[in-house]
């Protein structure tokens, strides 16, 4: 038999590649391999049963079906481990492309005078871009401003170049940056809403580490803190630098050492930890207990 060539491709769906055969007939796989990396056999979809069936491989060489590569479509095969790893990097994409381009947050503007109006505040961060948000926080029986407020741009690199500075605002210098949740839980009070740069991480084994969730994270944006409960729970903490970064990631169903996790937002302290562990797999109320004696804060942010 003389030297032939057969269709290869790693999709059927994709435009194939010819590689060539031995003298013989047959297809060594270091020859597939050479075009295809980490490839570990082959496949094809039988003109018969509309199935797909795997070609013989002995001792490194692949043997055509039947005697006769014929002209079918081969598509190569990869170990589970390198499929795993492609899929984790498909996750990945599909997720950095559902964020999308950076977006802006709110940010708390401290230190403001009790004479500083919402006008006032607009008028003064209009000179560095456009505003489209501005809230001056007010205490609810007497009026009178609790001396903090918020501001939103439309463009990120304004938000950015306004954070990196302080700011004289009714003849008091203020500092302008993301929120910080300590100081909103002290400050704004239990009611008021946040969003929040934590993530819930369901589905978590035992052999994912800290610093393993940590490395993984880090590909989505910057990464503040990892927390995993002891006893483990199945489940961990994720916070991010980027409000705006965790709010992408909620809903979204990861694969982190071959294991597909959830991820969801992480609720307030302040809310029911009765009832966030109410409807969890063993949860009970030492589970709660465990969580509030955790001194877990949970961020958020104000609307």
């Amino acid at each position: 038999m003389t030297e032939c060539y057969i269709r290869v491709a790693e999709d059927e769906n994709e435009e194939p590649m010819e590689i060539p055969s031995e003298e013989d007939g047959t297809v060594l796989l270091s020859t597939v391999a050479a075009q295809f990396p980490g490839a570990c056999g082959l496949r094809y979809r039988s003109p018969v049963s509309q199935c797909m069936r795997g070609v013989r491989l002995v001792e490194g060489v692949l043997h055509a079906p039947e005697a006769d590569w014929g002209n079918l479509m081969y598509v190569v095969n990869y170990p589970k481990d390198n499929k795993r790893k492609m899929d984790e990097m498909d996750a990945a994409s599909a997720v950095k492309i559902k964020r999308g381009v950076q977006k802006t947050s709110d940010l708390i503007v401290l230190g403001l005078p009790w004479k500083t109006s919402e006008q006032d505040l607009k008028d003064y961060f209009s000179t560095f871009g456009e505003v489209i948000m501005v809230q001056v926080k007010r205490d609810a029986k007497t009026g009178n401003s609790k001396g903090f407020g918020f501001v939103r741009f439309t463009e990120y690199e304004t938000q950015a170049k306004v954070m990196t500075q302080r700011h004289m605002i009714d003849g008091r210098w203020c500092d302008c940056k993301l929120p910080n949740s300590k100081y909103f839980l002290e400050q704004a009070g239990p009611d008021e809403p946040m969003r929040s740069r934590k993530v819930f991480v369901g589905r978590c084994t035992e052999d994912m580490s800290a610093d393993e969730l940590r490395q993984f994270f880090m590909q989505y944006g910057e990464v503040t803190d990892v927390f995993i409960p002891k006893p483990f729970r199945a489940f961990a903490f994720v916070t991010f630098a980027d409000d705006q970064v965790a709010q992408s990631l909620c809903g979204e169903d990861l694969i982190i050492k071959g294991t597909s996790v959830h991820i969801s937002n992480a609720e307030p302290k302040h809310n029911n930890i009765q009832h966030l562990f109410s409807n969890f797999p063993g949860g009970s109320p030492s589970l709660a207990a465990m969580f509030e004696q955790s001194q877990y804060q949970f961020p958020s942010s104000h609307v």
